[in-house]
């Protein structure tokens, strides 16, 4: 049976390349399977939503309050220098939000993250400790 259309879900590119950490507010909270930075994804939980200008303007000011608490995880996280926040969906079009802690001489600095080499993923031991911490600063 298909979804209807009106139901959430995750494109499947996204659920490839991470991991489940918790659902907020508006957002479910996804940790990209890609050690070499702290990188979470924010899906807002709301179908066949493309672009940021398509969530009603509550939705977008949660949307905003959640990047914010994203990045103060990351940061108490991995401590990096700063955090760079896109969207871009040239790729995957669901509407997602990347907050990636990035440092001086990290792999790509200072530019993008995108397309450099493959991914190196996560230790299933290194998932589950990694993914335990977020949730506990992302929802206490």
């Amino acid at each position: 049976m298909l979804d209807s259309p009106m139901t959430f879900h995750i494109d499947p590119q996204l659920e490839r390349d991470s991991i489940w950490v918790c659902d907020l507010s508006l957002c479910q909270v996804r940790l990209r399977n890609d050690s070499r930075w702290p990188w979470l994804i924010l899906v807002p939980k709301r179908p066949e939503v493309v672009d940021i200008t398509d969530l009603s303007e509550a939705d977008g000011a949660q949307l905003m309050a959640e990047i914010r608490s994203s990045h103060h995880a990351v940061m108490a996280w991995r401590h990096p220098l700063k955090t760079n926040i896109a969207w871009l969906g040239n790729v995957v079009r669901q509407l997602h939000i990347h907050v990636i802690g990035r440092r001086e001489g990290d792999t790509g600095w200072p530019g993008p993250v995108w397309g450099i080499a493959n991914p190196v993923p996560y230790t299933n031991t290194a998932i589950d400790t990694h993914v335990t911490c977020l949730r506990d600063w992302l929802i206490g």
